[in-house]
Formats: C-alpha cells, structure tokens, sequence
C-alpha cells in the first residue's frame, strides 16, 4: 500500500515545480529559501492590525490601547486564543451522543454504531477502518481536498486517568514517542489553564519535518464522568517560522475520555476528532490513507506507553488531581529518570505523531 500511494510521487519528483519541492523534500533536495522575511515583524504587524480593528468600538477607555501595545511588545493575547468553555462542551457533548447510541449496542458487542449523522448542510462521515477495538471515520472538508476524522474506541487494561496523563504530559512524551523533534510548553494562561505548545515532529520520509504552535486545554469534569482535551493552532509571537521545518497553520483535535466505572479503574471508551493541512502535495488518497494508517498507529503508541508506565511505576504527572492553572516548572514536567531522548525502533515511513 505504502509503494501505491508512494511509488508515482517519487517517480515525478524531477517534475515538480521548486514551489512544491520547497515543501515536500528532503533536506538535501530542498532549495534555498533564502533570507527568512522577517517573520516576527510580520507576526507583530499582523497582531497589531487585528487589534486595532477588534479594539474600535470597545467603549471602554484604554482598552484598545492596551491591546495595542501588548502586540507591539510580542505578547501573546490570552484573551483572543484561549480555549472557551464552549470549545470543551461541544466535544462532551459529541461523546454523550456516541455513548446513547452505544446503549443500543449488547453489552460485550464487538460492534460499534456510527457517529450521528450531521445537520443536512454538513458531509457524512464514511467508514474507513473497522477493527475489534475502535473505529475510524472521515469526512470531506468543505471549501479543499482534506478530511476530517474520527476515531472511537475502547480500552480495558489501563485506567483512564493513566491514559489522560500520558497524553497530556509532553516530557515523558519526549520518551515514548520516537517521532518528537522538539515538545514544549511555551506559555500558560492562570485564568483557565490553556496553554501554548510547541511541537516539532518527523514526517514519513522524504517529507521535511512539520511544526506545530497550537493551544490547548483539558477539564476533568468529576460530576458527569469525563475527561476533554481540545488543542487547536495559533500563532505566536516567540515562535516564529523555521526554515527548517515546514509550520502547520490549520490544526484542530478533541479528545475525550469516558470511564467504564471511575477515573482509577480499568476501562474507557475514548473519541478523538482531528483534522490538519500537513501542506504536502501529493493525492487526495495518499494523505487519507497516511492519516487513517497512522492515527491508529499513534494511538497504539499511546496506549503502549501508558502501559509501560504502569508496570514500570514510571511517575507521571497527575493533571486531573492538579489544578489547571497551576503554572510550577517542576510541576509541569513527569518525574522520569534522567535519560537521552533515544527512538526506540527505526521510523516506518508510515508513522505519523498527533498532539
């Protein structure tokens, strides 16, 4: 399959125009792109323009200018790119439509339903991966050639709240996922927990690399049983293009986590929602099948670590007992022994990470 989708793309690499080349290979292949064009400038200009339009009509003295200057100073606005309540609902709400529709299900059934059909102005999603464990659906994206995905899913060995922290937890990350070429938390919002990360990661060669700057923002909601992460793109102001790699602007995903029983015993049910622009250009199909070969490959790499940290009492840090806000370094990071971040195992070209 990987030969199929492949093959031909390679074959014409001589064909592409430099435009395409610039982004889809290799280092040693790639041209020079040149003096960088002042890529903190522009983010700044850009920020303040956004500003001063959003700033007009306020009412409240001071406010736009306020705004202004923190955009001239390369601040990050909290208050424009952090996650709302809404954002975190919305996502709740989807698994609680999927869990309804898995009542109708016998219990110990292998099967799973389909998501729930969209409002009749929305794609329908197609079924692309039915496996023992979980599911995998697309949909078309209005207005381009991408799909949006959705994956639900079930696991009964590791506690939801092994499997929570695992995914939040960016150092211990640094470990378990061979993929990961930088993983940092850059900023943190006090009000509701957000925060900025920056997360550079190989792509299935000879593609170059791919960076990502998004925002995210997890709840553990103890009363109805749930756990939601919501990571979406953004830019910022000390995170400025790299030559080296190539930015990822339009990135969303929604996970959440429903316990079989309570956060600390075995079994869940998870639905992760996700859709990027990797900027490659190669056929519609090829960047489906990567995708929906790869974001179950990275869920298993998940679920492993998981594992691996249990049997190990490897210490991860326990984010549905901290507080969100909680903005300590040494809080932030998983108690892991001091160790070189090593691959473990060769990359398939197939292998895709996901925040």
């Amino acid at each position: 399959m990987w030969a199929r989708c492949w093959g031909p793309a390679v074959a014409v690499l001589p064909l592409l125009p430099r435009r395409f080349l610039a982004v889809w290979a290799p280092r040693r292949l790639r041209p020079s792109p040149g003096p960088p064009a002042a890529p903190r400038a522009r983010a700044r200009r850009d920020l303040t323009a956004g500003l001063w339009r959003r700033g007009q009509g306020q009412g409240r003295p001071g406010h736009t200018a306020r705004r202004l200057l923190a955009a001239l100073a390369g601040v990050f606005v909290w208050e424009e790119r952090r996650i709302q309540e809404e954002e975190l609902r919305r996502s709740a709400e989807e698994m609680k439509r999927m869990r309804e529709m898995v009542s109708f299900f016998p219990s110990g059934s292998e099967e799973r339903p389909e998501p729930v059909m969209p409002a009749s102005s929305e794609p329908a999603w197609e079924l692309v991966m039915d496996k023992k464990h979980f599911k995998l659906w697309r949909r078309p994206i209005e207005g381009n050639h991408l799909y949006q995905y959705r994956v639900f899913g079930t696991y009964t060995d590791v506690t939801p709240r092994q499997f929570f922290n695992v995914q939040l937890d960016t150092e211990y990350r640094k470990k378990w996922d061979s993929l990961v070429i930088k993983l940092d938390v850059i900023e943190r919002d006090v009000t509701t927990g957000s925060e900025v990360v920056h997360w550079v990661t190989h792509f299935p060669y000879p593609m170059y690399s791919r960076d990502y700057v998004y925002v995210r923002r997890y709840n553990v909601d103890k009363e109805n049983n749930l756990m939601v992460l919501v990571s979406r793109a953004v830019e910022h102001p000390s995170i400025p293009e790299d030559p080296e790699y190539v930015r990822v602007r339009t990135y969303e995903s929604q996970m959440v986590i429903r316990p079989h029983k309570t956060f600390d015993e075995n079994g869940f049910d998870y639905l992760l929602t996700y859709s990027d622009n990797p900027q490659t250009v190669f056929p519609r199909y090829c960047v489906s099948w990567m995708v929906s070969s790869g974001m179950p490959d990275f869920l298993e790499k998940l679920h492993a670590a998981t594992l691996k940290a249990k049997r190990m009492e490897i210490e991860v840090r326990d984010y549905i007992s901290a507080r969100p806000a909680e903005t300590s370094s040494s809080e932030s990071k998983a108690s892991l022994p001091n160790a070189e971040h090593k691959p473990e195992g060769t990359r398939s070209p197939a292998q895709l990470g996901y925040a």
